[in-house]
C-alpha cells in the first residue's frame, strides 16, 4: 500500500525497473530500482550517458511505455496511458512542417477540445511568452533550430501542464542558441511567468544541470539506477564562473568518472571482456584527443570539465573518449582528470605507420573482441570468418544494437590499424589486406 502522497508531490516514482528482450533470450535491464520523487515548485534534472535510461523514465513518466516492476504515481493516481496535466519538449523539434507555428501551438489545445477563440488566444499568448511574437504565421522551414524548439516549448507549455518534461532540450542547437533559450527559460521561471508547477529534465551535460536544476540525480549505466542526488542551492541567475559553481561540477565530473575498470580478457581470449559495449568513435577523434592533450596547455593532464568547455564538446561525448583512451591503455581518468600514460605520449610523437602499430598492439591486447577476431582469422585455413559469427556472440551479452554498433566500432578500429579487412556486402572478415 502507497504512503499517502502529499499536495505537493506531483510524481512518485517507486522501485522501477524496465527491462527489454535480448538476442540470446534474456532480458537487457535498462533501468533498475528508480525512486523519485517530485514536487512543486522545483526543476529537477536527470543527470547521466546516454543508454543510462533516463529517456525511457521520462517516457515511464509521460505514460508513453509501462515500467516491468515497481509503480509510477502522478498525483497520487497509477500513470496508465499519458496524464492530464502532463507535457513534453523533445530533442528534436517534432514539428508539422505543414503547418504555420501558431497551427503547430494550438494543435494539443484542438485535441484537448478547447474552443476555437480560446485556443487561438492561449496559443498567441504562449508564442508571445516564448519570444516568437510576430512569427505566427511563419512555417518550420522559415526558422532557425532555435526558433523551432521556442515553438515546440510554446506547444508544451499553452495547454497549461503541471509539470513539463524535457528531453534533452537543447542538445541539437549551437552552443549560443542553446545558451540564449536556457537564459530566457530560466528567467520565465524566476519570474513565476511560466503556467506550470514544476519541470523534469533530461541531460547529459553537466553544466546546463547545475545551471538550471534544484535537485540533480545522477545516473549509473548498465543498467541505469539513481547514483546520487544532488541539491543544487545557488540563487539564480547562476554564473558559471562563481568559485562554488565550478566545484560543484567539478565534483560531478569526478563522481561520474568513479566507474570500475572494465574487466580485460586475456590476450586474445575469449571471456566476460566480450560483452564490453564500444561507442561508435572514430580513430581519428580518438587521435585528435591525444594530440590535444599532449600538446600546450595540458602537456598530458587535463581538467575534464575546461577541456570540455574548450573543445566545445558534450560532457557524455568527451566520457566516452576518454574511457575509450583508459580502455586502450593510452590515458588514464580519474577524479574529473584525464592524463596520457606513456603509451599515449609515445602515439603524440610518431608518424602515421609506427601509429598504426601501437593502436594494432593495443587493440589485440586490451580489446578482447579485436583479440578474438584475430584470432580466428589466424587460426582458420582460410583466414576468413563472417561477421555472424561474432554478432551472435556479442547478443548474448546485450541488445542487437549494441551488438551491431560495437561490430562497426571494431571494424573502423580493425581497418585502421591494418589488422583484418571487412567486405561489407558479403559480411566477411579475412586477413586479405594485412602484412
Amino acid at each position: 500500500m502507497l504512503d499517502t502522497v502529499s499536495q505537493t508531490d506531483l510524481l512518485d516514482i517507486r522501485g522501477v525497473s524496465r527491462s527489454f528482450p535480448k538476442g540470446s533470450g534474456e532480458d537487457l535491464v535498462v533501468l533498475q530500482d528508480v525512486d523519485l520523487k517530485l514536487r512543486t515548485g522545483e526543476i529537477v534534472g536527470l543527470l547521466g550517458r546516454s543508454g543510462s535510461g533516463k529517456s525511457t523514465l521520462l517516457r515511464i513518466i509521460a505514460g508513453l511505455t509501462s515500467p516491468s516492476t515497481g509503480t509510477a504515481h502522478y498525483r497520487g493516481a497509477p500513470i496508465d496511458g499519458p496524464p492530464d496535466g502532463i507535457s513534453m519538449v523533445f530533442q528534436s523539434f517534432a514539428l508539422f512542417p505543414w503547418l504555420t507555428v501558431l497551427q503547430n501551438v494550438e494543435l494539443g489545445l484542438e485535441a484537448l477540445g478547447v474552443e476555437r477563440t480560446e485556443r487561438r488566444t492561449r496559443a498567441l499568448a504562449a508564442i508571445d511568452l516564448i519570444g516568437l511574437d510576430g512569427y505566427e504565421s511563419a512555417y518550420p522551414k522559415e526558422l532557425s533550430g532555435g526558433m523551432r524548439q521556442r515553438v515546440g516549448f510554446a506547444r508544451a507549455l499553452v495547454v497549461h501542464p503541471d509539470l513539463m518534461l524535457m528531453d534533452e532540450p537543447f542538445s541539437a542547437l549551437d552552443v549560443l542558441t542553446a545558451e540564449t533559450l536556457r537564459t530566457d527559460l530560466v528567467e520565465l521561471w524566476i519570474e513565476r511567468r511560466l503556467p506550470i508547477k514544476s519541470v523534469l529534465m533530461v541531460t547529459h551535460n553537466i553544466e546546463e544541470a547545475v545551471l538550471m536544476c534544484d535537485r540533480i540525480l545522477v545516473f549509473s549505466s548498465n543498467p541505469g539506477r539513481v547514483a546520487a542526488e544532488i541539491k543544487v542551492d545557488f540563487p539564480h541567475p547562476r554564473n558559471r564562473l562563481d568559485p562554488a559553481f565550478r566545484q560543484l561540477v567539478d565534483s560531478i565530473y569526478a563522481r561520474m568518472t568513479q566507474r570500475p575498470e572494465p574487466k580485460i580478457a586475456a590476450e586474445g581470449a575469449a571471456g566476460p571482456g566480450i560483452g564490453l559495449v564500444l561507442n561508435a568513435l572514430s580513430s581519428n577523434l580518438l587521435a585528435g584527443l591525444i594530440e590535444t592533450l599532449a600538446g600546450g596547455p595540458y602537456h598530458g593532464r587535463a581538467d575534464l570539465p575546461v577541456l570540455a568547455e574548450s573543445l566545445q564538446m558534450e560532457a557524455d561525448e568527451l566520457f566516452h573518449l576518454a574511457e575509450t583512451l583508459q580502455l586502450l591503455r593510452f590515458a588514464q581518468v580519474s577524479e574529473g582528470d584525464i592524463v596520457l600514460t606513456d603509451a599515449g605520449r609515445r602515439f603524440a610523437d610518431l608518424d602515421t605507420d609506427d601509429r598504426k602499430k601501437l593502436f594494432a598492439d593495443h587493440l589485440v591486447n586490451y580489446v578482447p573482441l579485436v583479440g578474438l577476431i584475430r584470432r580466428v582469422l589466424d587460426e582458420r585455413p582460410s583466414h576468413t570468418a563472417p561477421a555472424a559469427r561474432f554478432r551472435n556472440e556479442l547478443e548474448d551479452y546485450m541488445s542487437e544494437d549494441y551488438a551491431d554498433e560495437t561490430l562497426k566500432t571494431v571494424v573502423s578500429w580493425g581497418r585502421y590499424a591494418e589488422l583484418f579487412a571487412y567486405d561489407e556486402q558479403s559480411e566477411l572478415f579475412s586477413l586479405e589486406n594485412p602484412h
